[in-house]
């Protein structure tokens, strides 16, 4: 499932695409949108790039409440969908133990400023965002020197949505971002992004860089506990990827993918036949 402006597989996903094709399954790529679908009459629907969701998050979720009282039968499932499609889910995780970056919640109204913030928590550097969007969308880097027109920026965004805060992890501008991707809970394959000098941004739109790269087994341990923590009892994802760092020798969450992450078929041999050997398991 894809979506208006991009209505066929990514060019990472066409490597599924091609894989469950040669073993018989017929594929239709079809935007989560389309008016004329019938989800219901899929055998399977794979959620892949509706990265449009986070523009259209009341559409969206509309559609969700109608393919869960369809029955339609949904990898993942509509519930962790849900869940997913808004940060806050990390508050979730953080209470089930869960090592995740340090933030700071701020809801729809909140009045906050930067340098309060600054002097509560001790961050010099931050990070703002909100709470539901995808691919850096409206991500900025706030620093002690640009205060007054960051704090005008902040109150603009708490005006219309709920905004988290972080501070800026160095570690990530040094030493990169990992994503583990994992397959019915199983650990597939990894990659390492790095922002372009001077940012701190690690998606290719904005000059990042990526390779694939073998994690520890500590921190595949902690993406399994990570994972393990989704609040849906027996509802164990067909897909995630999950995203940290590691500071002070622990493994840090920084996102949790499971409803629409780019998977990084391309970066690992076989991780197209892994994904598809879990799906059709699934499906039979």
């Amino acid at each position: 499932m894809t979506y208006d402006a991009r209505p066929e597989p990514t060019d990472d996903d066409r490597l599924l695409a091609d894989e469950l094709s040669a073993r018989g399954v017929v594929v239709h790529a079809m935007p989560w949108s389309d008016p004329t679908a019938r989800w219901s009459a899929f055998d399977s629907v794979v959620v892949r790039s509706p990265w449009d969701y986070f523009l259209r998050a009341g559409e969206f979720h509309a559609w969700l409440d109608r393919l869960d009282a369809d029955g339609a039968r949904m990898h993942n499932d509509v519930r962790i969908l849900r869940w997913n499609a808004d940060k806050s889910y990390l508050r979730d995780l953080e209470a089930r133990g869960i090592p995740v970056i340090p933030t700071l919640w701020l809801d729809r109204g909140d009045a906050t400023s930067l340098a309060e913030l600054r002097r509560v928590r001790g961050w010099a550097e931050l990070v703002v965002k909100p709470t539901v969007s995808g691919g850096a969308h409206r991500t900025w880097r706030a620093t002690v020197d640009s205060q007054t027109a960051d704090d005008t920026r902040l109150a603009e965004m708490t005006g219309e949505f709920p905004v988290m805060v972080q501070p800026l992890i160095g570690e990530i501008e040094r030493e990169g971002e990992w994503s583990l991707v994992f397959f019915a809970g199983r650990y597939s394959h990894a990659v390492l992004k790095r922002p372009r000098s001077g940012d701190f941004r690690v998606q290719r739109e904005h000059g990042g860089t990526l390779e694939a790269a073998e994690p520890s087994a500590s921190m595949i341990a902690a993406a399994e506990r990570a994972i393990a923590a989704i609040p849906f009892g027996g509802a164990t994802p067909l897909y995630a990827r999950v995203d940290g760092c590691v500071v002070d020798d622990e493994f840090l969450l920084m996102e949790l993918e499971v409803l629409e992450p780019e998977l990084f078929l391309r970066c690992a041999p076989e991780s197209a036949t892994r994904l598809a050997d879990a799906l059709l398991a699934r499906m039979a």
